[in-house]
């Protein structure tokens, strides 16, 4: 016999019912726009990052993205369901704290890349496994309960911590440059939705291995727009791509907030 959930319900042990689970969604269905749009604050997070670090103190850029971090993490976890453009903030905010975490690690302590790309790796699976055995589930469909929402964000801002890390251990130890590394990791993307499509990985780890991917993704090609000629780029500078990725999200991000395409549907 089908069980009737109430409005509002809060579910934890249980498979939770299509409805309640639309009702009680904090994440968004994972459409095309969606790794379109995760790719474009990827790369609008690093060079936001940067454009601080060069525009004011490296410390008060830190102090600064921190506090953005936390109003928008607090404001995601406060509204009853998902908001395209709370929970994109969100997103952004972390791209740029996690890209200041992965620059504090290396400029500011000297930490070299193959090291920090290790370590935040170290850490997201030992944050995946203490999500896994608390919840027995990683997928984003389950984010219906607090505690859920919590390892999903704390997950969230390791990838991009990894991801920054990774992306410039390639770029700068390896000396193969942003355009190329951009190339190189627009290949390995593709690569769990070919294993996925194929039946040989899963959907879960599926999702976030391409989730990690799309960090240095977007920031190679962020990087490559950026940086001066002498360092491989367009020279475009920080401040200006910063601005047109971020045009570029706010647009999309109201598109989906306008027309409602990447909720899950509450079904009949």
């Amino acid at each position: 016999m089908t069980r009737a959930w109430p409005p509002g319900a809060v579910v934890t042990g249980e498979p939770v019912h299509p409805v309640v689970r639309a009702r009680l969604a904090k994440v968004p269905q994972v459409t095309a726009l969606f790794w379109i749009i995760k790719v474009l604050t990827t790369g609008m997070g690093e060079t936001a990052s940067d454009f601080l670090a060069h525009t004011v103190a490296p410390p008060v850029a830190v102090g600064l993205g921190g506090l953005g971090l936390a109003g928008a993490l607090i404001l995601q976890l406060r509204v009853r369901r998902y908001r395209a453009g709370v929970y994109w903030f969100a997103v952004v905010m972390v791209s740029v704290f996690g890209t200041m975490a992965a620059d504090v690690l290396h400029v500011g302590l000297g930490v070299p890349y193959l090291l920090s790309t290790i370590g935040f790796a170290v850490v997201l699976a030992a944050v995946l496994a203490l999500w896994y055995a608390a919840e027995r589930t990683l997928s984003i469909h389950s984010i219906t309960t607090p505690r859920r929402e919590c390892f999903y964000w704390a997950t969230v801002l390791v990838t991009f911590a990894l991801g920054t890390a990774a992306g410039d251990l390639t770029a700068v130890t390896f000396g193969w440059g942003y355009l190329l590394s951009g190339g190189i990791f627009a290949v390995l993307i593709a690569l769990p939705a070919l294993a996925f499509r194929t039946g040989t990985l899963n959907a879960v780890v599926a999702f976030w291995t391409a989730y990690v991917i799309t960090r240095p993704l977007g920031a190679s090609f962020a990087d490559w727009m950026g940086v001066s000629h002498e360092r491989g780029g367009l020279g475009l500078g920080t401040g200006p791509v910063t601005a047109v990725w971020a045009a570029l999200i706010v647009g999309l991000v109201a598109y989906l907030a306008i027309t409602g395409a990447d909720r899950e549907p509450a079904g009949p």
